[in-house]
């Protein structure tokens, strides 16, 4: 892959305008048998980044997590999305970016990663694959501490409806969900979608206000995906450990207000699952697993 190095880590508001006019123009290259089919080759680098304390303590504050020097995984997360972001704004990218769904992110933490650390981050997509409801593609970002890898994401995104070349697979199947003795519930408020935007950038409308999501075809606003899982992540607590997996599937979006009934537990063998799901109907927010390395 060829590498291109940006100069800082980008504003997501300004990638998200770059998207809006890349998804118009994806549209009519579609429409005249000219869209890319395949991914660009290139990995963005972006080197030197830094946390600072402000930004991190608004977070911990916002999600549960407790006052530390370390930076939580979903921090990280917010340190290196812009720059996958970046990839999936360029002119070469074959999904559309307005309309793409967040269904599932996978972290590997190796090492703590701590405030004052020097952060290099590299991403890149992989994964271009059929889905039964459209394409499917992996945003990968890594974060190293000088040689070391300290921390791996895989954010996987659902273009609904758009069908590149292949045939859907059958493997993609979730189990039916079955609601499990709760251990909580989160009470989320309306303006966690605004509050979570201002400290991990993502202004997307569907987040910030009832009027702007209806736009959009929501009900009303809807809370991150992150949000929710950064929630889940900090009811985890110290038993997680410094090294970890953490993986999610995000099922349906939660509407704000609302509440979420979460089920936070450990399974034995350093495994901890967790759910959340709308107590009214049984159907789930997100689903998901921390396994202690």
């Amino acid at each position: 892959m060829t590498t291109v190095v940006l100069p800082a880590v980008p504003s997501l508001g300004g990638l998200y305008a770059r998207g809006a006019a890349a998804t118009g123009r994806l549209a009519v290259a579609r429409r005249v048998g000219r869209a890319p089919t395949n991914l660009p080759d290139v990995v963005h680098e972006v080197r030197g980044v830094r946390a600072h304390a402000d930004h991190l303590t608004a977070y911990q504050h916002l999600v549960g997590e407790s006052a530390s020097d370390r930076l939580p995984a979903g921090f990280v997360h917010v340190l290196a999305f812009p720059v996958a972001f970046a990839v999936m704004v360029r002119p070469d990218f074959p999904l559309p970016l307005l309309g793409l769904v967040h269904v599932a992110n996978h972290v590997v933490q190796h090492a703590p990663v701590t405030l004052g650390d020097v952060l290099d981050v590299r991403a890149w997509a992989e994964g271009l694959r059929p889905h039964r409801a459209g394409t499917t593609v992996d945003l990968v970002a890594e974060v190293r501490v000088g040689d070391a890898l300290v921390w791996r994401g895989v954010s996987t995104y659902l273009a609904k409806g758009v069908r590149l070349a292949g045939r859907p697979t059958d493997d993609d199947e979730r189990s039916e969900f079955v609601a499990p003795q709760p251990t909580g519930r989160w009470k989320l408020a309306g303006d966690t979608g605004r509050r979570y935007a201002a400290v991990s950038g993502d202004h997307n409308p569907i987040h910030l206000s009832a009027v702007s999501a209806k736009a959009l075809g929501f009900p009303r606003a809807i809370a991150h995906g992150m949000y929710t899982a950064a929630r889940a992540l900090a009811d985890v607590g110290a038993t997680r450990g410094d090294a970890f997996t953490w993986s999610v599937e995000f099922a349906k979006p939660a509407l704000l207000p609302g509440t979420v009934t979460v089920r936070v537990a450990p399974d034995g063998d350093g495994t901890t699952t967790f759910a959340g799901w709308d107590a009214r109907t049984g159907k789930p927010y997100l689903t998901g697993t921390v396994v202690r390395r």
